[in-house]
């Protein structure tokens, strides 16, 4: 077997490793107060997400997503829908990605649901993908800067967190989340 055939394993390999690191099922409450620690840990450290924090429906937390790739490439994970600060619900997220990959990739990320039409959006279909529905705006470091109550018209702002690995580039674009209880 030379060293190609070896390779075309490769994608499948990477898929399947991500796959069953985004199933582990870890208990409603150890993941409501994951997602809640890193919640708090977020606003904490980044004042346009306490910002958004103040004036949100609700917000959706990921607190530990995967993401693993050679060319061809996966994330997943788990969060909490939290409304007015109550747990109501647990989602997954999940994503496949092709190009030029390369890495494995643990990050957080919340979605700040500003008005009740986005909370409907997430609790009513059958799973969403970002991009469609509501409009999403991914709160980067230079607009966090000029970030005000006055500048916020999305539906749905969305802050990434505790970016840990090797992996060139973080986008949420195509990521698909469900409902999972």
């Amino acid at each position: 077997m030379n060293i190609t055939s070896k390779w075309k394993y490769a994608p499948g390999l990477m898929l399947a490793t991500v796959a069953l690191l985004s199933t582990h099922t870890a208990s409603a409450d150890d993941l409501t107060s994951q997602s809640r620690a890193a919640l708090q840990q977020l606003v904490a450290q980044n004042p346009a997400a306490a910002k958004c924090k103040s004036k949100a429906v609700a917000v959706l937390v990921f607190p530990d997503v995967v993401k693993a790739g050679f060319i061809f490439g996966a994330q997943g994970g788990q969060g909490i829908l939290f409304v007015h600060g109550q747990p109501r619900g647990r989602y997954r997220t999940v994503a496949a990605s092709y190009g030029l990959q390369a890495g494995v990739q643990k990050y957080g990320y919340a979605l700040f649901l500003m008005n009740q039409s986005a909370v409907d959006w997430v609790n009513n279909t059958r799973g969403w993908e970002i991009g469609t529905g509501p409009s999403v705006v991914i709160v980067d470091k230079g607009m966090a800067r000029s970030f005000t109550t006055d500048t916020m018209h999305s539906g749905i702002y969305a802050f990434t967190f505790d970016q840990q690995g090797l992996m060139a580039g973080l986008g949420l674009q195509g990521t698909k989340i469900m409902r999972i209880d």
